[in-house]
């Protein structure tokens, strides 16, 4: 499974207000990229921040892409929010003992499936497995911080994609690219720069692959 995490962040890495961060080129490489990929990983609190629907060029949505949400309390903002509206339904990733709940409060507008625990948040490789078990086999994470801290601890990130916009916010407050309760390494996780453009915007689009996976 080929994952890759994704983001726009100012100049101080910050994430949001995510409002107004990213032009129309980062806009147009995220969805490019959701077509390059069998799926998309938010959080509850992406979902909860706004309306995402995951969709592709033109507006559209894949009917054989999997749209998916990850929860750790079950406590998942849906009155209202367009991704209940469309078909194909997302999957919501939720602790084991949440699914009967989250199944009461969704019905049939979701696909819930339950995940064990792991270090930083549920098991993120389960969650790789069940994708693969519905023919998934490369994952586009755009989550928050939390999440993506979650991602790169647990190991299963392969590539960066990181789009730093010319903006500076410098509110300690705003939520940054990745947020955890210690190091990713020994102090740091190591990347590899492979590629980089400097758009018209001003903006300048990163790629990183992991050079060795967390294993502490």
């Amino acid at each position: 499974m080929r994952v890759i995490l994704i983001a726009v962040t100012t100049i101080c890495g910050r994430i949001s207000p995510a409002k107004g961060l990213g032009s129309q080129a980062d806009r147009g490489y995220l969805e490019h990229m959701r077509e390059m990929t069998g799926a998309s990983l938010i959080g509850a609190g992406t979902l909860r921040e706004g309306d995402p629907e995951m969709r592709i060029k033109d507006g559209k949505i894949p009917s054989n892409r999997v749209r998916s949400i990850i929860t750790l309390s079950g406590n998942l903002p849906h009155e209202g929010k367009a991704i209940f509206n469309h078909e194909p339904h997302p999957f919501i990733f939720s602790p084991t003992d949440k699914v009967s709940y989250l199944q009461k409060q969704l019905g049939k507008k979701a696909t819930i499936i339950g995940l064990n625990f792991e270090k930083d948040g549920l098991s993120l490789k389960e969650l790789l497995v069940t994708l693969k078990s519905f023919g998934v086999y490369s994952l586009l994470i755009e989550g928050g911080g939390k999440l993506n801290y979650s991602a790169l601890s647990q190991g299963i990130v392969d590539e960066v994609h990181l789009t730093i916009a010319p903006k500076a916010s410098g509110d300690s407050n705003e939520k940054g690219l990745i947020e955890g309760s210690s190091p990713l390494g020994f102090p740091f996780l190591n990347l590899e720069l492979y590629s980089h453009e400097v758009w018209k915007t001003g903006e300048v689009n990163l790629k990183y692959r992991i050079t060795k996976k967390v294993l502490h």
